[in-house]
């Protein structure tokens, strides 16, 4: 296992340290309060990708490595990359025979045809097309791309949040975040992915479902997310506050739904 040098990356010219120092700020309230949101994607990417004994799998942006562990589980041989080094370090303590490294998506420290398989969790967004190349790039012939986002939502959807948190941070982050979220809009990820090289072969939806027991845990799993950092930092005093308030009403909003199911189920 290696790691890349922290520095900027030559070919997008991004520096993916300022991504990976927010995302890695509370990297053990991410592993244990938020990763698992993603079981759901999970479980319908990897039979669709053909997750196996004899596939080499690399996941872009792969976090604390949750999808790591479960392909390896699976019996694949299994790499990872991702900004946070924090991250890294507890994927690396979760799954120690996986190769993961330290660096940036758009810049990846493996060969060419090096995997049967990529996968990128909420990792690649609007404007990401780079990290669609370089996927590309590190696949074998015929090889397999799989990749989620956000879609628009049920009524019980995170995307509220966020809006808090865009709220509270500055300008620049606010329309970084708007681009990211292109991703979302029909069309947008099927035009990128065959921009970059790939056949599109299918789009699906899943609901992601993520509880947490009360709304101080549901503040501290929101709080351990990137984007939230810049709004942390901000001089605004009542970002805490609010973003509580806020934790608090999607928790009774949660509870009212679960006693509601309880009531059809008598």
């Amino acid at each position: 296992m290696t790691t890349t040098p922290p520095r900027a990356d030559a070919r997008s010219g991004r520096d993916w340290r300022s991504a990976g120092e927010a995302w890695g700020h509370d990297a053990a309230e991410w592993a244990c309060l938020y990763e698992h949101y993603s079981v759901d994607v999970l479980l319908a990417m990897f039979p669709r990708l053909g997750v196996a004994a004899d596939t080499d799998l690399l996941d872009i942006a792969c976090g604390s490595g949750l999808a790591v562990r479960l392909a390896h589980g699976a019996g694949a041989t299994v790499a990872g990359i991702d900004a946070a080094e924090a991250l890294i370090a507890v994927a690396r303590a979760r799954t120690p025979e996986a190769d993961l490294r330290t660096g940036s998506m758009y810049e990846l420290p493996w060969a060419d045809a090096s995997f049967d398989i990529a996968i990128s969790v909420n990792g690649i967004w609007g404007g990401c097309e780079d990290a669609l190349a370089e996927a590309n790039r590190v696949l074998r012939p015929g090889g397999r791309l799989g990749i989620s986002f956000w879609g628009k939502g049920p009524p019980l959807t995170i995307r509220e949040f966020f809006r808090v948190f865009a709220t509270h941070a500055p300008d620049p982050h606010r329309s970084s975040m708007r681009r990211l979220d292109d991703i979302s809009v029909p069309g947008v990820a099927e035009t990128m992915i065959s921009a970059a090289g790939f056949e599109v072969l299918e789009r699906g939806a899943r609901t992601s479902v993520i509880e947490w027991p009360d709304a101080e845990t549901a503040w501290r799993a929101l709080s351990s997310l990137g984007p939230a950092v810049p709004a942390l930092r901000s001089d605004d005093a009542d970002v805490h506050d609010h973003e509580r308030a806020e934790g608090s009403a999607a928790a009774d909003d949660h509870e009212e739904l679960r006693q509601r199911r309880q009531a059809r189920g008598r």
